[in-house]
């Protein structure tokens, strides 16, 4: 029998540890979006020097300063969503539609009665500052690899045999804090399930997937995701001689995030072994299901200042710190197999069990700078210059006792990047070593501009519109299969985001004391999806992927009272 073996390169990996978050969760727990009020996002967001509106709060806190009377208001969202995939000539959409209540606060007024500082004012809104929401699925028709034999090349490196993947009372593989030696759960889940069979010696055998000599298939992939990053801002802030105002804010966000992936195989003449160590070449038709859930609460602080120089100038500058996070995992995989007439089954790891885990994280922080011009009382042009560091995210273990690591400490022996830590002596620094320097290695500081205008039509009427840009934080080398991807849990698949345009546009009424505001809003993400790593050791197998499009109209209403 000619069989091909994957022999993946070391640095390839660290990928299938169930070791708590990868830099991909990083980014997906960091990353920007444009949300509301109506009047904020159909000039793109770009309010930075402007202020007087609910959602300043949590851009430019120095917002809160040009409010002259109090306000509550509330913020409708109905966002229309279409995935798109494309690989190899096919195309498939996706379509969903979500109901989100993007904003609620309140802005109440102080006067002084002092021409130096004429009012004190301070606010309290709930802000969603990230949607996850998104459903898409995909086929890749020509497959020129098998996950099956990554897991074997992961399962060689390892150097497991058969009793290492059957035997697993004495520790648990898919908990990486249990602090003792195990094989890897994907090892397992996949002999568990017929993707990996033993050749040779039981106790040094040569692992092999079912990827061979005259195998061809396709693959097929899904996702759903959802929830959000939530903000509820206290903030507070005055007015000096009507030329600088100033503001800051306390946040206390939630973090939510859901997602059930789908890998799936169809393979024709494909290697599959047996409990006898046989091997067949047969059909193969297996799915590899994963459900990933975290949630966490944190607090960041922001503060700001918009300068008027001149009644038709406005200059703003905020800055934001990072977000400290409290940070819970939970996942579990399934694989549904049959192989031909021979065998089916189910197979789940950790017996059915949840994995999980706990850390802390540390989202990049934020600098915005702002200007805008009023020009006959008439007309409001604006743009905001975004810049963030996103090289500079970071996790640490949940009790690390604030984050401080020695170099040396009892109790725990060596870090095996396989294996997590082992109880023998003293180990060495920080777990998440090697994720933090992932991070590094993966992302880059990137750049959001927005640009936005308002006319007043009439003194009661106003029409609007904005565009912004957000560029990728993904560093080309790692957009272009140049270098290993880890993921964490047990996760294989993963999605880069290219770039994200915001094209807005909106309308505004204002009656006594009661305004309206309504903005349409089209969002489209370029990204591309990998269903596992890339090996550069062997670019010859190339791992499936597929280019995406989300696209996002929406549909925004606010409603409020000033008084």
């Amino acid at each position: 029998m000619k069989k091909e073996l994957i022999l993946l390169g070391t640095s390839a990996l660290v990928s299938f540890m169930a070791s708590g978050q990868s830099a991909i969760d990083a980014f997906r727990f960091s990353q920007p979006d444009l949300k509301g009020t109506a009047r904020f996002m159909s000039m793109a967001g770009a309010f930075g020097a402007l202020g007087g509106d609910l959602s300043t709060l949590s851009q430019n806190p120095a917002g809160i300063g040009i409010y002259r009377s109090n306000e509550i208001g509330f913020t409708l969202d109905l966002d229309f969503q279409r995935a798109t995939s494309s690989a190899q000539g096919y195309n498939n959409s996706v379509n969903q539609t979500k109901f989100l209540v993007n904003n609620i606060g309140g802005v109440a007024t102080l006067r002084l009665n002092s021409d130096i500082m004429p009012n004190f004012n301070f606010g309290f809104t709930y802000n969603r500052a990230s949607s996850f929401n998104r459903k898409y699925c995909g086929r890749i028709n020509r497959l020129g690899n098998s996950l099956s034999n990554y897991f074997a090349g992961i399962a060689n490196y390892n150097g497991l045999n058969v009793a290492d993947v059957t035997s697993t009372s004495s520790f648990d593989p898919y908990n990486p804090n249990d602090g003792l030696p195990g094989a890897p759960w994907s090892s397992i889940l996949a002999y568990n399930s017929y993707l990996i069979s033993p050749v040779g010696d039981p106790d040094n055998p040569v692992w092999e997937g079912q990827w061979g000599s005259g195998t061809s298939g396709n693959g097929m992939f899904s996702g759903i995701e959802s929830g959000s990053f939530d903000e509820f801002n206290i903030a507070l802030g005055g007015n000096i001689s009507n030329k600088v105002y100033w503001g800051m804010d306390f946040c206390i966000t939630n973090l939510t995030y859901n997602l059930d992936g789908l890998w799936g195989e169809s393979l024709t003449n494909a290697y599959v072994g047996d409990e006898e160590g046989n091997i067949d070449c047969t059909e193969a038709n297996w799915s590899l299901f994963n459900h990933y859930r975290t949630t966490g609460t944190g607090f960041n602080y922001k503060i700001g200042v918009i300068v008027k120089p001149i009644q038709e100038l406005r200059i703003g500058f905020s800055f934001h710190t990072p977000t400290w996070m409290a940070l819970n995992e939970v996942f579990y995989s399934t694989i549904d197999y049959t192989y031909g007439t021979k065998v089916s089954g189910f197979a789940t790891t950790n017996g059915g069990y949840d994995g999980y885990n706990s850390m802390n994280f540390r989202t990049p922080l934020k600098l915005i700078g702002s200007i805008a011009g009023v020009l006959f009382n008439r007309l409001i042009i604006s743009a905001d210059y975004e810049w963030s560091p996103y090289q500079r995210m970071k996790f640490s273990e949940a009790s690390n006792y604030g984050g401080y690591y020695d170099d040396w400490y009892p109790d725990w022996g060596y870090w095996d990047e396989v294996s997590g830590p082992v109880r023998s002596g003293y180990m060495t620094s920080d777990p998440f070593k090697a994720t933090n320097e992932d991070i590094k290695t993966y992302y880059q500081g990137n750049s959001t501009v927005r640009v936005g205008a308002e006319y007043r039509v009439t003194p009661r009427f106003s029409v609007r519109a904005g565009y912004s840009y957000v560029s990728s934080p993904v560093k080309q080398s790692a957009r272009n299969n140049s270098m290993s991807i880890y993921t964490s849990g047990t996760l294989m698949d993963y999605t880069f985001n290219n770039s994200t345009q915001y094209i807005t546009c909106g309308l505004g009424y204002r009656w006594n004391n009661f305004y309206t505001d309504l903005a349409y809003m089209h969002k489209r993400i370029d990204a591309t999806y990998h269903a596992y790593t890339p090996d550069p050791a062997s670019p010859q197998y190339p791992s499936p992927q597929a280019d995406m499009t989300f696209s996002n109209n929406q549909l925004i209403l606010s409603c409020g009272v000033r008084f």
